[in-house]
């Protein structure tokens, strides 16, 4: 047994020098033509679209692969026991779906889109190899054998997971890999949807949760073209939704788009609600009971049987609908797909089953606009195109379900190429997913978040607020006067105070008011008549917000928004007040943390190759320097120690000293959050200015 762990190990060791000469010759061949550093950022924008492109590619290729599989060998060798063996099919591949979430139950659980912000947001862009590989091939099976699910969802997974590897094996910093991460997830819509826009877009709207930046966006598009090209060189140019005309009539039946954006958003909401309904059935009682292969196998049998009577439902269903754009499905048939795709897709999902929702979504869009221009036309007698109303549904159905608007307009739009199709688009899209964020009160991807209990606001801004609390950005003095204090008093306090906000207390100095420019002004016009009746609590306002020193800073910049109050008071962990926390205080804060993060991603590889005894100089008076952990510091947080208050520096970084088998030395890095608790095998890199580093030197030398 350990002669074989030995082996394993020996080639993981040969795998791993390997990588690691390799990315030493890449950064050194950079090093040495001393490229701009845009020019290396493109260039591995432009690697990071081709490889998702490639990766994209094979994935497709799996799907045809395991459809020919599983509905053309093995269903003619077991035809001859008659047609309806086709209800067979997805029950083995739900099963051999069960069987791989029993054998790799972490990796299974990291599904999707939602997978891939988590990695983005929470990991620095990190998402395991295997982790890739599993969901490259669990979703081929599982529309491969039937499934009615789509690819879109996956194949953004495995963009990102190629992306967070090349991020890796590159050795970006956290910054970068996030970058390339989001980049790859929408290289791989791009590459899917033959639609660079759409991939674009979609990375920023539902990768990045809409936290736009320049470099960000040059990454996006360079990957997403790039993915888009690569695609089109092996799959080819022809669109995956074919139509001779889509005429958008005259503009005073523009009405009627409205209203077909208005019943998609009560469509998609009814479909978030059913399948938020069946993942809660799933979860909370069918899986403590039952075996989940039994589940998913009952699932299966419930797609059999709606494919043997309807084989449209089987698979993605883009052939269903490109027969809906060009008018040759029968209504009656159009609805039963609608509800078959309305009720199986959760049900697949929820049961266990891997896929996306992304096809579904479209499939119903189309089903849905067609039965509307039925509809308009046998029973209103409107002449409309068909094929306008399908492609309409389509994208509000898609901006609807998946919270998506900007992506589907482009996605759709770009499948179209006709720019007189835009207004009716647009128009459907943001009504559908209007509706839906007003009823879910934010997209359906942040309400997948908050039921995984993550937290995920908008972006850098956010995470970098909610980093601080407000002791570490706080003014340790306050203004504050006995309520019933005479007002002449008080105004001769205020001309000689820098402070131009009192907090009036009473007799057990606890705060009950606060007195501002505003109640000031007022009675300095009636000076004479109003100053010797006035006592300070007599113009105070009672309404006083206090927040407490552990509060981070996130939470107050969101209180002073909703307000007109510009500071507060601050109340410590024993409940006394200890000072105040201004605007310019949590901007400052802010401002600080920000340089830290640039300063950090500017000097990404210097710090991973820092010289402990010379340190590196950032700016006059400022360095960074890597210092062995002190042993009062080891099994206390970063918090604990109030590290920034403290010292003055920031800790940028966190490394640690690991052995393999006691024959070579590993290191790996953390970017450590402020409940990071620290060991004997640390080392801290830190930042700060010439001065306080040499306090801290001098203290634990």
């Amino acid at each position: 047994m350990f002669e074989d762990k030995f082996k394993i190990w020996q080639r993981g060791k040969v795998v791993r020098k390997f990588f690691s000469s390799f990315r030493y010759s890449v950064q050194n061949f950079f090093a040495k033509n001393e490229y701009p550093e845009y020019t290396i950022f493109s260039i591995l924008a432009i690697i990071t679209g081709a490889s998702v492109g490639l990766a994209a590619v094979l994935f497709h290729k799996l799907i045809q692969f395991f459809e020919y599989f599983f509905f053309d060998l093995i269903l003619n060798e077991i035809l001859f026991i008659g047609i309806g063996v086709v209800i067979v099919i997805p029950i083995i591949g739900m099963l051999l779906q069960s069987l791989m979430i029993y054998l790799f139950p972490k990796t299974a659980k990291r599904k999707g889109v939602i997978d891939v912000i988590k990695a983005v947001s929470t990991r620095g862009g990190y998402i395991p190899f295997r982790t890739t590989l599993f969901h490259a091939l669990a979703p081929v099976i599982s529309i491969g054998s039937g499934g009615t699910v789509g690819p879109e969802g996956p194949a953004a997974q495995i963009g990102g997971g190629v992306a967070s590897k090349l991020g890796q094996l590159f050795d970006l910093s956290d910054q970068r890999k996030r970058m390339f991460t989001a980049a790859g997830a929408g290289a791989a819509i791009s590459a899917v949807f033959n639609t660079p826009l759409g991939g674009i877009f979609f990375a920023l709207e539902v990768v990045l949760l809409n936290d736009f930046h320049t470099a960000t966006f040059s990454a996006l598009i360079l990957a997403s073209v790039t993915a888009s090209v690569i695609s089109r060189i092996f799959l080819g140019n022809t669109p995956a939704f074919q139509f001779t005309d889509a005429g958008v009539g005259p503009y005073e039946n523009f009405y009627l788009f409205l209203i077909l954006g208005i019943l998609a958003g009560i469509l998609s909401l009814l479909f978030i609600r059913y399948s938020s309904v069946i993942r809660d059935l799933f979860h909370k009682h069918l899986k403590a009971k039952y075996p989940q292969w039994a589940l998913m196998s009952v699932v299966g049998l419930l797609v059999g049987v709606s494919g043997f009577f309807h084989p449209e439902i089987f698979g993605i269903g883009y052939e269903t609908i490109n027969k809906l754009l060009n008018g040759q499905t029968a209504w009656q048939l159009a609805l039963i797909l609608l509800v078959l795709k309305f009720i199986l897709v959760p049900l697949i999902l929820s049961s266990g089953g891997f896929g996306g929702i992304f096809a579904p979504s479209l499939f119903m869009g189309a089903s849905f606009g067609y039965l509307f221009a039925v509809v308009l036309q046998v029973f209103f007698g409107i002449d409309v195109n068909v094929t306008t109303y399908v492609l309409v549904g389509m994208g509000a159905m898609l901006g609807g379900i998946n919270s998506i608007p900007i992506s589907a307009i482009l996605i759709i739009f770009e499948m179209t190429k006709d720019y007189a199709f835009i207004l009716p688009l647009m128009l459907a899209v943001v009504m559908s997913s209007m509706i839906v964020q007003w009823k879910l009160k934010g997209t359906i991807t942040a309400k997948h978040l908050e039921e995984e209990g993550f937290e995920i606001s908008s972006g850098r801004d956010t995470a970098i607020l909610k980093s601080l609390t407000v002791s570490e950005a706080m003014k340790r003095d306050i203004f504050m006067v006995k309520a019933n204090l005479p007002v002449p008093s008080l105004i001769s306090q205020l001309v000689e105070n820098p402070h131009n906000v009192v907090y009036t207390t009473d007799n057990n100095d606890k705060i009950i008011g606060v007195i501002t420019d505003n109640e000031i002004m007022p009675i300095i016009t009636e000076y004479d008549t109003l100053s010797k009746m006035l006592v300070a609590n007599d113009i105070a306002r009672s309404e006083v917000t206090i927040v407490s020193e552990s509060d981070n800073l996130d939470f107050v910049f969101k209180i002073m928004g909703k307000g007109s109050m510009h500071q507060f008071p601050v109340k410590s962990d024993d409940g006394q007040i200890s000072g105040i926390i201004r605007r310019q205080d949590v901007i400052s804060a802010y401002n600080k943390a920000t340089m830290k993060m640039n300063v950090k991603d500017s000097f990404a590889t210097e710090l991973r190759t820092l010289n402990q005894s010379k340190g590196s100089k950032v700016a006059d008076g400022y360095s960074i320097i890597e210092h062995t952990i002190p042993r009062a510091f080891i099994g206390k947080s970063v918090i604990d120690l109030k590290f920034r208050n403290t010292y003055g520096l920031e800790i940028l970084m966190v490394k640690h000293k690991r052995s393999v088998l006691s024959e070579e030395t590993n290191e790996r890095v953390t970017i450590p959050s402020t409940d990071y608790k620290f060991t004997s095998d640390d080392l801290l890199v830190l930042f700060g200015s010439d001065e306080k580093i040499e306090e801290f030197k001098e203290k634990y030398y």
